[in-house]
């Protein structure tokens, strides 16, 4: 998500102080806890007076319980010292902001909700002083040079605006990066994050850009976390016309990695994710741009990868998926973007592929898989997508032992129509051009003929 002017002017962010402090308190009961499990446990069960198999196995967990208490006050205290750090920097550039509003408005200029100059200095002249000044000779080029300042403060208002988005998403990396274990000391990848880093300078760097030697860019970023559990509920809000939305999840592992190699018009880039836990949502609502409805759950093991080839306005997509659970779920919507209509309900393993190929922002494409256990599916899509394109589609599938499912999808990008149909259009005028040299230079060699 990015941040707004509306945003950055009405946020508070006086909380961030007293959350540093909790975090900070708990990071040093971790430390306590720390100390009297060492003293009261491990050092009890380990004065000689137990041996054998079974001790020496519980002093390998009590090992990794004691490590990762250790590792739970390294990373609180980390997070303490991160929303510190972020106060400190937010409110500076949140000040920032401000002042530039007031020192516009000192010079007549008024700023609307969106962070639009405006020069309201004329505002305040009598009937008699606007008549004379639409009639002075010099009003066009001073409603010019009016028009010209405005658009320089609403510049400089949304540049500061934007230093403020990029604190805030350099805020959440450092606090991703704190909050995950990617080490496999401790009782491995999962637990608690014991390099967790800080400081706000170093941890909320972006990921850094690598090019090759042969022109090459790469760009990639990982998440893992896990194991976890939360719930969440909101509504109903008769304003927005939502129902209501529940959520809740026990995550035994997550973990995700996405990266890109750019050269010139080619692009290749991947995704990948993979989950071990349980979850269940359900939502409906009813708003001016549509009714939808949607619940579903789902217990095992997924994972998925895909990835991209692009070359200009022609591309190639692929992807795969393995899951192994159970899940049910149904969905139905309409709306001003579009239709949706699914249910299913399996429980056993699924493997599949997909894949296709994308001209000028319209794509085809078909989905296969192949299905062990029992359940069914079927599914019809016409409708927006979060990625914005435009998706057609269906699927259907039945398994009793062993069986599988196949669909087809069509898509329609009219961003990269659009980009498409520019280019096109830029490069016959540069043809006509082209022509039109080459016709005027034949003209002007005939006429040295004569």
């Amino acid at each position: 998500m990015t941040l707004n002017y509306q945003d950055v002017m009405t946020a508070d962010l006086s909380s961030l102080t007293d959350v540093s402090a909790a975090w900070k308190k708990m990071g040093e009961r971790f430390g306590e806890l720390k100390t009297g499990y060492e003293t009261n446990v491990q050092g009890v069960l380990g004065n000689g007076n137990w041996q054998g198999l079974a001790f020496g196995a519980q002093q390998q967990y009590a090992s990794a319980t004691a490590f990762e208490y250790g590792a739970a006050k390294k990373e609180a205290l980390a997070i303490a010292s991160l929303l510190t750090d972020a106060h400190t920097e937010l409110t500076r550039l949140q000040k920032a902001v401000k002042d530039l509003v007031r020192d516009a408005e000192k010079k007549e200029y008024k700023v609307d909700s969106s962070g639009k100059a405006t020069y309201v200095g004329y505002d305040n002249l009598s009937e008699q002083e606007k008549y004379a000044l639409h009639h002075d000779p010099d009003y066009p080029r001073l409603q010019a040079d009016a028009r010209e300042k405005a658009q320089g403060w609403t510049d400089e208002i949304a540049k500061a605006v934007k230093a403020v988005d990029e604190a805030d998403q350099s805020v959440k990396r450092a606090l991703a990066h704190a909050t995950s274990d990617g080490s496999t000391d401790g009782i491995g990848i999962g637990g608690f994050n014991a390099q967790a880093e800080g400081d706000l300078a170093k941890a909320g760097k972006p990921e850094p850009k690598a090019t090759k030697p042969d022109g090459w860019v790469a760009e990639g970023e990982s998440d893992a976390s896990g194991p976890g559990t939360g719930t969440s509920a909101t509504g109903p809000d008769a304003a927005a016309g939502k129902l209501a939305e529940a959520e809740a999840h026990a995550d035994l592992g997550r973990a995700s990695a996405e990266g890109s190699l750019t050269n010139g018009p080619m692009k290749l880039a991947g995704e990948a994710e993979a989950y071990v836990g349980a979850k269940a949502s359900a939502a409906g609502g009813i708003t001016n741009e549509g009714i939808r409805g949607e619940a579903g759950a789902f217990a095992g093991a997924e994972a998925s990868a895909k990835g991209t080839a692009d070359a200009g306005p022609v591309g190639v997509y692929g992807r795969a998926e393995t899951k192994a659970g159970a899940e049910a779920g149904i969905n139905a919507g309409v709306g001003l973007e579009g239709v949706q209509a699914g249910a299913e309900a399996f429980a056993g393993a699924k493997a599949g592929a997909g894949g296709g190929a994308d001209i000028g922002g319209i794509g085809a494409g078909a989905t296969v898989e192949g299905w062990a256990g029992i359940g069914a599916e079927a599914e019809a899509t016409f409708g927006k997508g979060a990625d914005g394109k435009w998706h057609i589609g269906a699927k259907t599938g039945v398994a009793v032992g062993l069986g599988g499912e196949v669909g087809f999808e069509v898509t329609v990008d009219p961003g990269k129509i659009a980009d498409t149909a520019g280019d096109a259009a830029n490069a016959i005028g540069d043809a006509a051009g082209a022509v039109g040299d080459a016709a005027g230079a034949f003209g002007n060699a005939v006429g040295g003929l004569f």
